[in-house]
C-alpha cells in the first residue's frame, strides 16, 4: 500500500509541474499589457515602463515563471496588479466562503443521490424506478443557474426564508453563514445529485447481476439484503470517480452560481481578476483550483485501493 501511495504521490507532483507550466505561458500569450491596461491609453511611456519594472513584467517569461513558481511553492503568491495587494491574502479570504459552499453541496449531493439509487436500483422496473430516473433527467437536463435564480423567485422574494444573495460572514455564527450559503449549495447540488444517482443506480444494477450476487440469493438474502451486503461496496468505483469530479467541479465551476448569489468567492475573484487582466491572480486562483483537482483525483486513487485492494498490485 506505501509503494502504490508513493507512486501516486509522484504522479501528483508532476502533473502539478505541468500543470503550472501550461497555465503560466497559455496566459502569457494573451495579447495585451496589464501595465498599459492600468494606466490607461494615454499614459506615457516612462511611466509604463516603471510600473513594469515595479510589477516585474521587465523580467523573461522563463524567469517569472520560475519567480512565481518557488514563490507558491512558499506560500506567496505574489502582489495583484490591480489592488497592491498579496494575492494569498486574497485567496484566502474567498476560499472560506468557496470550500465551505463546494463542501456544502457535496454534501447535499451525497445525501440525496446515494439513497435515490440504491432506491431506484432495487426497485428496478417499477414505478418507483421510472420516477427517479424521470426526476434526474430534468435534474440533468436544466442548468444550475436556472435552479439558482427559480429558488430566488421563490425562497428569497414570494417566501423570504433566505436572504437573495450575499454573505452574512462567518463572523456572525455557523448559522447565519450556512443559511446564505443553503440556496447555493441546493442550486449546485441538484444537478450533480441527478447525475450521481444515475450512476450509482447502473452501478448497483451492473453488480447485481454478478455470480456471487446470484449465490448469495441462493443461499437464502433477499434482493435487498444483497444489495447492503455485497454489491454497495463493489459499486462504489464509478461512484467515488463521479464523486470526485463533482468536488472539482464544484470549486471550480462555481463562477456562475456565485454570481447569481453575489458571493465574494473564488468565481467572483477570477471573474474581476480577467475583466480587469490582472494576470497573477488568474494564475494563482487557476492553480489552486488545479490543485485541488488533482489532490481530490489522487484521494480517489487512494479510495480505490481501498475500497477494491486487487488495484493495489496494478500500478
Amino acid at each position: 500500500m506505501l509503494r502504490y501511495v508513493a507512486r501516486r504521490l509522484v504522479s501528483l507532483g508532476l502533473s502539478l509541474l505541468v500543470a503550472s507550466a501550461v497555465i503560466f505561458f497559455t496566459l502569457e500569450i494573451v495579447p495585451g499589457d496589464p501595465a498599459g491596461f492600468m494606466l490607461g491609453m494615454n499614459a506615457q511611456e516612462d511611466t509604463l515602463n516603471a510600473l513594469r519594472e515595479e510589477l516585474g513584467l521587465n523580467q523573461g517569461p522563463v524567469a517569472r515563471y520560475l519567480g512565481w513558481l518557488g514563490g507558491m511553492m512558499q506560500g506567496d503568491f505574489g502582489i495583484s496588479y490591480t489592488y497592491r495587494t498579496p494575492v494569498a491574502e486574497m485567496i484566502a479570504d474567498r476560499l472560506w466562503i468557496s470550500l465551505p459552499l463546494a463542501i456544502y453541496a457535496l454534501s447535499l449531493t451525497v445525501l440525496i443521490a446515494f439513497p435515490a439509487g440504491i432506491w431506484a436500483a432495487s426497485r428496478r422496473g417499477r414505478p418507483a424506478d421510472v420516477i427517479v430516473m424521470g426526476v434526474t433527467q430534468l435534474g440533468v437536463a436544466v442548468p444550475n443557474f436556472w435552479f439558482a435564480m427559480l429558488m430566488v423567485l421563490v425562497f428569497a422574494i414570494t417566501l423570504r426564508w433566505f436572504g437573495a444573495g450575499g454573505f452574512a460572514g462567518w463572523e456572525e455564527g455557523l448559522l447565519p453563514g450556512l443559511k446564505s450559503l443553503t440556496l447555493p449549495a441546493i442550486a449546485l447540488a441538484l444537478p450533480q445529485a441527478s447525475i450521481l444517482t444515475r450512476v450509482m443506480r447502473s452501478a448497483l444494477l451492473d453488480t447485481l447481476g454478478e455470480d456471487y450476487i446470484r449465490t448469495a440469493r441462493a443461499k437464502g438474502l433477499s434482493r435487498g439484503q444483497a444489495l447492503r451486503r455485497h454489491a454497495l461496496r463493489n459499486a462504489m468505483i464509478p461512484v467515488l470517480t463521479i464523486i470526485g469530479l463533482q468536488f472539482s467541479f464544484l470549486m471550480a465551476g462555481a463562477i456562475i452560481i456565485e454570481n447569481v448569489f453575489f458571493l465574494p468567492g473564488l468565481g467572483q475573484l477570477v471573474f474581476k481578476a480577467i475583466s480587469a487582466r490582472d494576470l497573477i491572480v488568474v494564475e494563482s486562483v487557476v492553480m489552486l483550483l488545479v490543485f485541488a483537482v488533482i489532490v481530490v483525483n489522487f484521494t480517489v486513487d487512494i479510495a480505490y485501493a481501498w475500497v477494491d485492494p486487487r488495484l493495489r498490485g496494478r500500478r
